[in-house]
């Protein structure tokens, strides 16, 4: 049984953290440089 509520736990916590992901991917957000292109050298086309 406690091995069902941790992987359940782990799994929610994975889909939180995709989906954050998903957002700042539709957002314009770059997980390489995160959308500050002053420190990265403009290469992410902002």
């Amino acid at each position: 049984m406690g091995t069902i509520i941790v992987g359940a736990i782990v799994l929610g916590l994975a889909a939180i953290a995709i989906g954050s992901m998903i957002r700042d991917k539709k957002n314009g957000k770059s997980i390489q440089c995160g959308a500050d292109c002053k420190h990265c050298g403009g290469h992410c086309g902002q």
